[in-house]
């Protein structure tokens, strides 16, 4: 177990973003405020913390004997019983640097009450398991709402997604094909002592993930950072050389790069956040690799298109991100029931403005990391009943639609649509 006398310092820093994300702001935004020194250790107690959110928040309720402490204070007791949870501290650790941080978050009268009532947590923990079994958002750690919606889509695998989506998220990689083969690159990390096993056409699994800079040629772009269900886009657009191909959401632009490490196709990588257009190019200039970036809004094509139309187009459409919510745990909090409808009209839209740049018998690949059948099937089936030259067509990889969260790879849906000449 690890004895930590920073653990006070990262549990108060914690608790405050925590508390921030419980008061609505994205974890992201929370995060890019804190020190580079200290993100590893934050990222294990506040990604910790929000993915047993359901069930820390139901821990502190039910031992709570003066009512809800204040906000600052809950977030501190949240993180302090992941951290307790977590096996990396011993108990006693735990809670004493707990107490301690009381102190650094300026909530010095509430040391007796974070103490007594993480000591109660390990005195009653057999008890509190009962309880907590019988209460859905402690058991399976996501909102009441989503879990009701994913029962019903998915009657036999709606537990196996709830608890994916809980847990640490794999590490993936994709081999750059135009450098070398997967099977030398899994020699590679064999040579380094790295456990790693192939996956898909260009996936490579890291049974324990580590820091990118310790990749063996990472920077040299012999590899990238992909979940597998990521990397199913580009064998999906039914790629051939020498066509004009429209990422079109493409930021960060590992799908722009994957589909230019498989074809030599003219890409335009759009990307309406000017910001992340800058993070395409850093992306295609590590893998050595040429596009058209541009920055834009795929809704207002007459700000950035030049009229030529596209053979294949990848709609990687804004949603929910429902399928990646154990790489972003604050997601399942923030989101609400009703936002799937929000983003229903976006899909909808982007669908309709890009149909209109394909050129006939060109195909687009309408993308979403949603597992919710909303964001999906419903939103796919719309546009072909209402687009008199859409036909939607089997994936050419041969497998289902819709991927749910699993050991190894994020929740993705993919549709192939194809225009009629």
């Amino acid at each position: 177990m690890k004895q930590s006398a920073a653990l006070a310092v990262q549990l108060a820093e914690a608790a405050r973003i925590v508390a921030q994300v419980a008061a609505g702001q994205s974890l992201a935004e929370a995060m890019d405020r804190t020190r580079e020194d200290s993100r590893g250790a934050l990222i294990d107690l506040t990604h910790g913390t929000l993915r047993r959110y359901g069930r820390v928040q139901a821990i502190v309720a039910q031992l709570s004997r003066r009512g809800r402490p204040d906000a600052l204070v809950e977030a501190l007791l949240w993180t302090a019983l992941y951290a307790l949870e977590s096996g990396r501290y011993s108990e006693h650790t735990a809670v004493d640097e707990a107490v301690k941080a009381c102190g650094l978050i300026e909530q010095w009268p509430a040391k007796g009450y974070v103490n007594g009532l993480l000591r109660s947590f390990l005195r009653q923990r057999g008890a509190l398991e009962v309880q907590l079994a019988n209460e859905s958002e402690a058991r399976y750690q996501h909102p009441l709402w989503w879990i009701d919606l994913l029962r019903r889509a998915y009657p036999t695998d709606w537990e196996s997604a709830l608890n994916a989506g809980n847990t640490h998220p794999p590490m993936a990689l994709r081999v750059n094909r135009r450098h070398l083969d997967p099977e030398a690159y899994l020699a590679r990390l064999a040579a380094e002592n790295i456990a790693a096993h192939r996956r898909g056409a260009e996936g490579v699994v890291i049974e324990h993930p580590l820091p990118v800079d310790r990749l063996p040629g990472f920077a040299a772009g012999d590899v990238s950072v992909q979940d597998l269900g990521a990397q199913r886009a580009a064998h999906c657009l039914d790629l051939q050389s020498g066509q004009r191909v429209l990422d079109a959401c493409a930021a960060p632009g590992g799908k722009t790069a994957h589909m230019l490490e498989l074809a030599d196709v003219a890409m335009t990588a759009l990307d309406v956040d000017s910001a992340r257009v800058a993070r395409i190019g850093a992306t295609l200039e590590r893998l050595g690799l040429r596009a058209e970036t541009l920055h834009g809004d795929a809704l207002q094509p007459q700000q950035w298109w030049n009229g030529r139309p596209f053979d294949r187009i990848l709609a990687d459409v804004p949603c929910t991100a429902s399928g990646i919510a154990r790489r972003r745990p604050d997601i399942k909090w923030l989101r609400r029931a009703n936002d799937m409808a929000r983003f229903a009209d976006q899909q909808r839209n982007l669908l309709t403005a890009l149909w209109r740049q394909l050129s006939p018998g060109g195909k687009l690949l309408y993308a979403t990391c949603s597992i919710f059948p909303e964001e999906n099937e419903a939103v796919v089936a719309a546009f072909v009943a209402s687009e008199k030259t859409a036909r939607q067509l089997p994936l050419p990889d041969g497998a289902r639609a819709q991927w749910l969260p699993d050991a190894e790879h994020d929740g993705f849906y993919y549709a192939l649509i194809q225009k009629q000449a």
